[in-house]
């Protein structure tokens, strides 16, 4: 037994086909509590009948995936919060009252896009399943099937009573071994793994967009609408008092600044750790790379999809990538 659970070597003679049976079942026995995978904290929501009642057949959305954690819950309602305080202060104080009817119009339209695209970037982050191996499939049988050259190690894990693949982590959260597991993020309430990685790559971006639009939106009212002395002029800019505009605005400044640096980071990070193919706990860990190395320009097409299109900006678009790495264990 390790820490990842018990180490199974395959080979190909009879004696060692016992063994595996011995070893199996020694495992089983001797903890009677793990003879059935560990409850998890995944809630799973069937949307078939729902979207069938409109007419609507939508494959990539016909199962939710919802992780039963209550900080996690908390932290993704105040994201929303956060974007809706946002829209609110730009939409009501800065957009509409604005006499420049052009630019009112195409920065309304500008910023309700990048709202509705980080919005839907994090339900999709939050909803997808982040790559989660099949509980209590680590029997004989599946592991016969998975037809492994001489010498090869099989990991399972102790918790969920699976085969874990190379490159999976154990989440304490959501109790699941996760695929290329990144790390858990409160912020969307689900890991971040080979699953959902793109969406949220998306979701720190357009938070990011956001957020400097709207310190720009700020300023530039700033300038034009309070000067500070003709205060007719403030007025006319918007209905709300000029005490309540300027407290709304610097609130807003104060968040743009806030989070906008926050997700830039966490864009930048997860981009980086997409082109060297190393995710968050692999670096933290420092673990050795013993599977197959690509390009940098291979290991995106594996995130985003291939080819590139506009898709890649879109969190209604599931990435089309090859599957069949023998490493992902998927019996």
């Amino acid at each position: 037994m390790t820490e990842q659970g018990l180490v199974l070597k395959a080979r190909h003679d009879a004696a060692s086909m016992q063994q595996l049976d011995s070893v199996v079942s020694q495992s089983t026995s001797s903890r009677s509590k793990n003879q059935v995978p560990f409850e998890d904290n995944i809630k799973y929501i069937d949307c078939t009948p729902f979207w069938r009642s409109f007419g609507i057949h939508w494959p990539a959305c016909r199962r939710l995936w919802c992780v039963k954690d209550c900080c996690g819950v908390v932290c993704a309602v105040f994201t929303w919060l956060l974007v809706f305080y946002a829209e609110f202060v730009v939409m009501v104080v800065l957009i509409l009252p604005s006499p420049m009817s052009i630019y009112s119009m195409f920065n309304g339209a500008i910023f309700n896009f990048l709202a509705f695209m980080a919005i839907a970037s994090h339900a999709k982050a939050m909803f997808s399943d982040p790559g989660a191996v099949p509980k209590g499939n680590a029997t004989k049988e599946n592991i016969m099937k998975l037809g492994l050259k001489e010498g090869q190690v099989v990991y399972r894990c102790p918790k969920c009573i699976s085969i874990k693949p190379e490159r999976a982590h154990h989440c304490s959260v959501c109790m699941r071994c996760i695929k290329k597991m990144d790390h858990h993020c409160p912020w969307v309430n689900n890991c971040v793994g080979e699953g959902n990685q793109k969406y949220f790559i998306l979701f720190t971006f357009y938070i990011f967009v956001i957020s400097f639009h709207a310190i720009f939106l700020s300023i530039v009212h700033f300038v034009t609408c309070l000067p500070g002395k003709d205060m007719r002029t403030a007025n006319s800019c918007s209905s709300f008092p000029v005490a309540a505009q300027t407290i709304l605005i610097i609130m807003l400044i104060f968040e743009g600044v806030l989070f906008g640096l926050f997700t830039a980071i966490m864009c930048g990070t997860q981009l980086s750790a997409v082109c060297s193919d190393e995710t968050g706990i692999e670096s933290l860990k420092n673990e050795m790379a013993t599977w197959e190395k690509r390009t940098t320009w291979m290991n995106i097409k594996l995130v985003f999809g291939h080819p590139f299109s506009i898709e890649w900006f879109s969190p209604f678009s599931n990435p089309v990538v090859a599957k069949g790495d023998i490493n992902l264990y998927t019996v």
